[in-house]
């Protein structure tokens, strides 16, 4: 903890959303979670990146130890899926639709070119430019 309260964030945990970025994607996750077209939990994540479906894999910054996450990256680069962390485990629980808090998920692809399409595009635009 720092002096302002804030947890210490981790040099590892890169790129980290802005709070505005974070809404969109939390509103994004929200909306995968509705239409099935979301994997929650490391290991679902990292099972979505394996077998080619995921989209966009989204990571909470406050987990504790983070190398239970940072497989994920990893992986993420090899299959060209673009990877960004938000501040809250909680928060990303809640749009994921379920009580507990939720370390990371993963949005899949959906064959049918479902509703999502447009909205997963432009935030994979907008998180590649963060890691630039």
């Amino acid at each position: 903890m720092t002096e302002t309260g804030e947890v210490a964030v981790n040099p590892r945990a890169y790129p980290i959303a802005d709070s505005q970025l974070s809404l969109t994607i939390l509103d994004l996750v929200q909306q995968a979670a509705f239409h099935q077209q979301l994997k929650k939990g490391a290991n679902e994540a990292t099972k979505a990146l394996n077998r080619g479906i995921a989209e966009i894999v989204v990571m909470a910054i406050d987990v504790d130890p983070l190398d239970i996450l940072l497989h994920l990256p990893l992986i993420a680069e090899d299959k060209n899926v673009p990877y960004v962390f938000v501040r809250s485990k909680q928060a990303l629980g809640r749009a994921c639709g379920v009580s507990r808090s939720v370390i990371a998920c993963s949005i899949t692809s959906n064959d049918d070119g479902g509703l999502l399409e447009k909205q997963i595009e432009h935030l994979k635009d907008t998180i590649e430019k963060l890691l630039i």
